[in-house]
């Protein structure tokens, strides 16, 4: 799998990397079914992933799965802090240090209150509790302000949905990512499953794609920007996450192929 700088960090990662979102929030019963998927994601070559105190159990879910796996080392931690008060965020900081014992790469979950959580998080950074400092958000109309955090030096990466229906991280913040050298995690690469409805029926798509399934047509279309360091496809199925790791090989989609992906989306 390919590796790419996460911006100017001195971090390289592979681009395929996992998230968390929906299938990790599991009851006690259920839980082989995340140390499973985590298993296959990093034996492919995976090693970032991302969750968050909003999804749930899933932290805890994420951990004791990379515990049981004896892989915690192997994996890069992204997750966030999810929450108006800086008291409660140092409380969820010290909530996944027991979940992970580190937490490489922390965020803040869609800018909530960002400004107070940045003080003490970049104190947090220089005690070795948290390595980087980054910072998400799903709308496009918080890009303005995604934007201005970016711009203030404080954060080292930035975590936007990107795929061919959520295309607004263009327009500034893919380019501004690359002017500052942040790094980008790609969430919601197939937009909560909403582009799967647009599989097309003619397999001769694929075949001139150089794919074998849509979801790796939507990884690749992705990942062929070469701003974006990782995507982070979540799933609570092994073989699906065997498939979404193949996506992170050459060859990338020229701009003609990323073209006949967003025209399968347009004109469905």
């Amino acid at each position: 799998m390919e590796l790419r700088p996460f911006g100017r960090t001195g971090l390289s990662i592979p681009v395929v990397g996992f998230g968390t979102w929906s299938v990790f929030d599991l009851p006690p019963r259920r839980e082989d079914t995340a140390r499973a998927v985590v298993r296959t994601f990093v034996d492919g070559g995976a090693r970032l992933a991302d969750s968050s105190p909003m999804y749930g159990r899933a932290e805890a879910v994420l951990g004791r799965a990379l515990d049981a796996e004896d892989i915690r080392d192997e994996v890069l931690v992204a997750t966030k802090i999810w929450t108006r008060s800086a008291e409660e965020g140092r409380g969820q900081l010290e909530a996944q240090l027991g979940f992970f014992g580190r937490v490489e790469v922390e965020q803040v979950h869609n800018l909530v209150a960002w400004r107070e959580h940045l003080d003490w998080l970049e104190g947090a950074r220089e005690d070795g509790r948290v390595g980087l400092i980054g910072a998400t958000h799903y709308r496009e109309g918080s890009f303005d302000e995604l934007a201005d955090v970016m711009r203030s030096g404080r954060i080292q990466c930035v975590q936007v949905p990107y795929n061919p229906l959520e295309r607004g991280a263009e327009r500034e913040i893919l380019p501004l990512a690359e002017e500052l050298g942040m790094g980008v995690i790609a969430m919601r690469p197939f937009a909560e499953g909403a582009l799967f409805r647009y599989a097309p029926r003619d397999p001769g798509v694929l075949a001139a794609l150089g794919v074998s399934t849509w979801a790796q047509a939507l990884l690749k279309w992705t990942l062929s920007d070469p701003r974006v360091t990782v995507a982070i496809p979540a799933t609570a199925r092994t073989e699906h996450a065997s498939a979404d790791l193949a996506a992170g090989d050459r060859p990338w989609l020229d701009d003609e192929q990323r073209a006949l992906v967003r025209r399968c989306v347009e004109e469905a």
